[in-house]
């Protein structure tokens, strides 16, 4: 599959991490009156919200001309969804900060 075939897919899921998992999770944390989560309960709350919202990506038919972008889809979600977990996705990162600083 080439890359202007996925374009649209790669940019909202570039975005996803931080406008549905940290926005989500914040939003969480807040009604559940949790001020200061742990780092990491951040990231798992963030990166359950984005594997939630990426559901949508499997609204594609299961037909051989949407394999491709289908095992794409997964296979960045899976990407996605680590290094939230490990921290090294710097919006994330950026949000949980924002949080905790200032609520």
């Amino acid at each position: 599959m080439r890359d202007d075939e996925r374009f649209e897919v790669m940019r909202a899921l570039d975005q996803l991490p931080q406008v549905a998992g940290a926005s989500f999770a914040t939003t969480w944390f807040r009604l559940a009156g949790i001020r200061r989560p742990t780092r990491q309960e951040y990231r798992e709350r963030a990166a359950r919200h984005f594997e939630a919202a990426c559901l949508a990506l499997e609204t594609f038919p299961d037909e051989e001309r949407y394999a491709a972008i289908k095992g794409y889809f997964r296979g960045r979600l899976r990407r996605e969804v680590d290094g939230i977990i490990r921290g090294e996705n710097q919006e994330i990162e950026k949000r949980y900060d924002r949080y905790v600083d200032y609520g």
